[in-house]
């Protein structure tokens, strides 16, 4: 689940070695299983199977509501205005872009009405989701960013293989390679992990929460492209 960005001002460098550096660096082996999985790969040359895509883009749909809380929660936590307002804007655009997405992409695929709505939930995805509502438990404002670098920057990566400039052109896997890309995405990107190096919890706890919440993120980011083909 990701958000397409809207312009995002105050943006904060990431450092090469800060704290979002670090956590990618500790969960680089699996982070490459992601960017480099076969459903990546599969999209972008166009030859994912339909089932396959179907089942995936019905699962992701079912975190909407926790992404749209996860940034909620980031909004409330978040130190002062200018960290709030860059967030709160991606409340507004995601009922646009990315839902008009998965709509049309339904309807292509001929998913029906309930699949869409409330299909039966897969153990990956509902790993992932506990995942998102565990960071908003921790009512952590980095706890919270961790999860969000990781659904946005991971995506980032693997749409912005060199692979990518030749994506497919059916919409449905060219809409979904561009939803992760461009400058305005980027920028986001950059943004969330300059605030996730900015605000490191000097805390040990709290610091080993979001090192926690960050590693189980990325696996599960991992489990959901496998389970595209576990269950189909």
């Amino acid at each position: 689940m990701t958000s397409t960005p809207t312009s995002t001002t105050n943006t904060t460098t990431p450092s090469a070695d800060g704290f979002s550096a670090r956590l990618q660096a500790a969960n680089e082996e699996t982070w490459r299983a992601a960017v480099q999985h076969r459903f990546v790969d599969e999209l972008l040359e166009g030859s994912v199977p339909d089932d396959v895509l179907r089942h995936y883009l019905v699962q992701d749909y079912q975190f909407f509501d926790a992404f749209v809380a996860m940034i909620g929660q980031a909004i409330a936590s978040a130190p002062d205005l200018p960290a709030r307002l860059p967030l709160a804007r991606q409340l507004g655009m995601l009922a646009a872009d990315e839902d008009g997405y998965f709509e049309q992409s339904f309807d292509t695929l001929d998913v029906p009405e309930g699949d869409r709505i409330s299909p039966e939930l897969s153990p990956a995805t509902i790993a992932f989701d506990r995942v998102m509502r565990d960071a908003i438990q921790t009512r952590s404002y980095a706890a919270v960013l961790g999860v969000l670098t990781v659904a946005e920057w991971l995506y980032l990566d693997w749409a912005t293989r060199p692979e990518a400039d030749q994506a497919s052109t059916r919409p449905e896997h060219l809409g979904w390679v561009d939803l992760h890309r461009g400058k305005a995405y980027e920028t986001w990107t950059l943004w969330l992990r300059g605030q996730l190096d900015a605000h490191e919890p000097t805390d040990p706890a709290e610091k080993a929460q979001v090192e926690e919440l960050f590693a189980r993120a990325v696996a599960c980011e991992v489990a959901f492209f496998d389970d595209a083909y576990a269950a189909v």
